[in-house]
């Protein structure tokens, strides 16, 4: 699909929203079982660095639960408008795991302490304190968001394709020299180290499971 859009130049625009009541409650926790996680973090992935490498302004429209590699997934778009109560979070840290993109990218975004606050607790946030911390762009109300996502695409569909690409690919030039190798130790230490833990295991088990977990801290 992006490997479409990429070869459509009139196209300056991708728009990403969920279906539904929510924008992504993100991947499904059955796949990261040991036997799945290094085939699921290979597609995720690649859909996250394809979107950071677009040369399309990517704008994120984010209501309901916006959780994990949805999340990460809002986290990388160049523009995101939120919902105030839509909820915000990176939980993996409750099934004994971590998020690779976020632990590589958000502490560009919004800090390193409150990045490390949100990825090391998993604590959920608003809409509207994801704007205040830099994690969006801006808040809407349910009702006014689909009014606010309209007058930014109109805002964006004005200007030059082409210097908007240029001017994207200058914003983001000394990013990416990081992003690639930062997520690919982050994907390293996830699948080398803490795939190898119990407690990486046992969190994925109780979850599906519908029970607390029981760590062994090993």
């Amino acid at each position: 699909m992006l490997a479409e859009i990429e070869a459509r130049p009139e196209i300056s625009i991708l728009l990403i929203r969920g279906a539904g009541n929510c924008f992504s409650a993100g991947v499904s926790i059955a796949d990261h079982a040991p036997d799945k996680i290094s085939e699921m973090l290979s597609k995720f992935h690649a859909v996250i660095r394809a979107l950071v490498s677009t040369k399309r302004v990517t704008l994120a429209a984010v209501h309901g639960n916006c959780l994990g590699g949805g999340a990460e997934l809002a986290m990388v778009c160049d523009i995101v408008i939120t919902t105030e109560d839509a909820t915000w979070g990176f939980p993996e840290i409750k099934l004994g795991c971590f998020p690779p993109i976020a632990a590589t990218a958000l502490s560009a975004l919004i800090g390193q302490k409150r990045a490390s606050e949100l990825v090391l607790t998993g604590r959920t946030i608003t809409g509207s304190e994801a704007v205040s911390i830099g994690l969006a762009t801006t808040m809407a109300s349910a009702a006014t968001l689909d009014s606010a996502v309209e007058e930014t695409t109109e805002r964006l569909r004005a200007l030059s394709p082409a210097a908007l690409a240029i001017a994207k690919k200058a914003i983001y030039a000394w990013d990416a020299i990081h992003f690639d190798k930062g997520l690919a130790r982050a994907e390293k230490i996830y699948l080398d180290e803490l795939m190898h833990t119990e407690d990486a295991q046992e969190g994925i088990r109780a979850f599906l499971e519908n029970r607390s977990p029981l760590w062994k801290n090993r």
